[in-house]
């Protein structure tokens, strides 16, 4: 896999994955798939996914607030929500880094 910087795709993950694994691109986008699926279920349900050394994803609870309209300066009332979040591990934060 060559090193690259800037964005990737799904289908681009897919690829490496497949890549990086052995596994032929269809298999690796049920597997890519199926990673997202659970970790969205387990979101979903107010779990939390801990990935030793690469990160931790979990759901906040965001409080109703006031906010404003940038273009009219109107006030606008912003509902209480669950907002996905993501906390890198030390490994991940080392291996940027590096």
């Amino acid at each position: 896999m060559e090193e690259r910087g800037g964005n990737m795709n799904k289908s681009e993950l897919v690829a490496a994955v497949a890549e990086k694994s052995g596994l032929t691109k269809t298999d690796a986008a049920t597997a890519v798939d199926a990673v997202f699926d659970v970790v969205q279920e387990e979101l979903k349900k107010g779990g939390e996914i801990r990935l030793v050394g690469f990160g931790n994803f979990s759901v906040t609870r965001r409080e109703a607030s006031v906010g404003r309209n940038v273009s009219t300066g109107e006030k606008v009332n912003i509902p209480a929500r669950n907002v996905p979040k993501f906390t890198a591990g030390k490994g991940l934060k080392d291996a940027v880094n590096s």
